[in-house]
């Protein structure tokens, strides 16, 4: 796409001050197309704003501009986004970068259908999120580098900023009288470090926020990819996994119904172990007690995710711009957290 183009389109997004770092696309920039000769396409997710900008009817020219939220900085590192932007795009499982500007980032389009909680739950397209995952997962750290899990600090760190920036606002008030006050969720963030930390799961490259929308489907090439990494960088395996099936249940309309049952689970984590152990080079045949073991960690850690985005929905709360009801959605993570946890803490590994 020619660089006028895209300029004309950002200018045309709420007149925001944009700041290019633009040698990418003004060294292919050909011609000087009249804004009369493309379109754009407007879509709001809950934390950014996504413009799609083309200039004919085919979908090859798309170029997409994500705008970053309001005070999104608070909680999102964007220079750790950009790295993991790159590795993923390094590894094929991210498109290409054109290039940042000061509050938000342009990128190539990738084609396909965004899955909803249906499509995710179809054997055949669930395949192809579980080596999608698998492949990510298994991306080697470089010259032995150990990683270690981000989880903790991200919780503590959100949890600081909602009982310091948040305090003295009112809907924290109604927060607390519907779900628990300041001193009991400290107790169970203490809870979930010390009972998760100890449950082994692997430290790898994580997506951390694959929720249904964020998966492409491509079903005339028959592959998936995963967009929007703002939260990806090295976390437990089955953090990633669980946060996946908590997102089954959706976001505007949550219902919890839609988590998969232990059936469609144990399917799943089979076919992500069998990928992610062909991606690690290894051949040992998959056992029931390593699909169990998975089972029991995923969906402790699953608890973790509701924790995480209820503490985000919170902040949003706050500063958000976008028209969701972020209160709401916070009451709900937590109390499904609450319900959730009194379920699996009953799951116990055989030996």
């Amino acid at each position: 796409m020619p660089a006028s183009t895209v300029m004309y389109a950002l200018e045309s997004v709420e007149q925001q001050m944009l700041h290019f770092e633009f040698p990418a696309l003004l060294s292919r920039a050909d011609d000087v197309i009249s804004p009369s000769h493309f379109d754009l396409v407007f879509t709001d997710g809950i934390t950014n704003k996504l413009v799609g900008c083309y200039v004919s009817d085919s979908l090859e020219d798309v170029v997409l501009v994500r705008i970053y939220g309001n005070k999104t900085e608070l909680f999102i590192d964007r220079e750790n986004e950009l790295k993991s932007f790159c590795v993923l795009y390094a590894h094929g499982c991210a498109p290409q970068l054109y290039c940042t500007f000061l509050n938000g980032l342009c990128y190539k389009f990738v084609e396909g259908t965004a899955l909803d909680s249906e499509h995710v739950r179809n054997p055949s397209v669930f395949r192809l999120i579980t080596r999608q995952l698998a492949k990510i997962h298994s991306i080697r750290t470089h010259n032995g580098w150990i990683p270690k899990p981000k989880l903790w600090l991200k919780l503590e760190k959100y949890f600081t900023l909602v009982y310091t920036e948040l305090s003295n606002e009112s809907f924290l008030t109604r927060f607390s009288f519907e779900v628990s006050g300041y001193q009991e969720l400290k107790q169970e963030l203490g809870w979930m470090k010390r009972h998760l930390s100890n449950l082994r799961s692997p430290v790898v490259l994580c997506h951390n926020d694959l929720l249904c929308k964020n998966i492409i489907y491509n079903e005339k090439k028959g592959q998936v990819k995963f967009i929007d990494y703002e939260y990806g960088e090295y976390n437990y395996q089955a953090y990633d996994i669980g946060n996946h099936f908590n997102e089954f249940a959706g976001t505007n309309e949550v219902d919890y119904s839609l988590y998969p049952d232990k059936g469609m689970q144990l399917e799943w984590l089979k076919s992500y172990l069998e990928a992610f152990k062909e991606y690690k080079g290894l051949d040992d045949e998959i056992t029931e007690k390593e699909v169990e073991a998975l089972y029991i960690q995923v969906n402790l850690f699953a608890l973790a995710s509701h924790f995480f985005w209820g503490l985000w929905a919170l902040i949003q709360t706050k500063y958000s711009t976008i028209d969701f009801d972020f209160l709401r959605y916070a009451i709900v993570r937590f109390h499904q957290y609450f319900k959730m946890k009194s379920e699996v803490m009953k799951l116990t590994f055989q030996e």
